[in-house]
């Protein structure tokens, strides 16, 4: 008897040398996510939407991928196992095992551009606003990749298009005994990756917002991820051995806090705005 819904079995390799060894499709998204903001800091120079020249993007770039990359691997720690990196501090430095945490990301992000601003004299603020419209593309491709490595799926659901995780059940379980669920992953593909990059690409090519309200844009964008995060996480499955409080994940009232942070930013931005005339 066939399943009623589609089976995903998880495969997280574009190529395999290895049983562990090989081009994972999360680092693909990370090293395409890279490359993309690249691309983006080059044309808002080239079209007279940024300051940020040339010299200055490369080192940018530096700090804003060492902060993605050692922000969102503390993160995972902090947030999620915090007693895991006390028991063995060289777990940090087993990526192979995994463990990534946007909300660790954002964190060392806004560190890293803070640094690269100041180091290149730069207004922190605008920098902080074309930042945050390089990140919509990593999101999206890291999403896709959390779908295909079988990870971080849904609650279980009979909506007509779940989909059956084998990786959701012990090694071995029978289709037709595993309960479809929420893509979840692909939920916030769609919300933090592409329905964000829209909104971020319109308001920096077609709205004065660089030169009007230095660090509102990042504000809006702190606050639209904040709430499109909270709305995804109803659909996702509850981190093992984490209980909800007042029916809300970790991950949930993590999103709180940026939402805070933007909106903070937003109300910062309008008075400046108001007070310069």
């Amino acid at each position: 008897m066939e399943p009623e819904h589609f089976v995903h079995e998880p495969h997280p390799f574009l190529v395999q040398f290895t049983e562990t060894i090989g081009i994972r499709y999360y680092g693909l998204a990370y090293v395409l996510g890279f490359v993309a903001a690249a691309v983006l800091l080059h044309l808002y120079w080239k079209h007279g939407r940024s300051p940020i020249k040339p010299g200055a993007q490369s080192d940018l770039l530096f700090w804003i991928i060492l902060g993605t990359l050692v922000g969102g691997r503390l993160g995972s720690f902090l947030f999620y196992s915090p007693g895991e990196l006390l028991r063995d501090p060289l777990a940090f430095f087993r990526v192979w095992d995994g463990g990534m945490a946007s909300h660790g990301g954002f964190l060392g992000v806004a560190a890293g551009l803070w640094w690269a601003a100041r180091k290149n004299k730069l207004p922190v603020l605008t920098v902080g606003d074309v930042v945050c419209t390089l990140a919509p593309p990593g999101i999206f491709l890291g999403r896709i990749a959390n779908f295909l490595n079988g990870e971080l799926w849904g609650k279980v659901t009979d909506v007509p298009w779940a989909v059956i995780f084998t990786s959701s059940a012990p090694p071995g379980t029978p289709t037709m005994l595993i309960e479809p669920r929420h893509p979840s992953q692909l939920y916030e593909a769609a919300l933090e990756g592409l329905l964000l990059l829209a909104y971020s690409q319109w308001r920096i090519w077609r709205t004065p917002v660089l030169n009007q309200a230095p660090g509102r844009l990042a504000g809006e964008f702190l606050t639209g991820y904040a709430l499109v995060r909270i709305f995804g996480e109803f659909f996702r499955q509850n981190d093992p051995g984490v209980e909800p409080v007042l029916g809300l994940n970790r991950g949930a009232w993590l999103s709180f806090a940026l939402l805070l942070a933007g909106a903070w930013m937003i109300v910062s931005a309008k008075k400046r705005r108001r007070s310069n005339g």
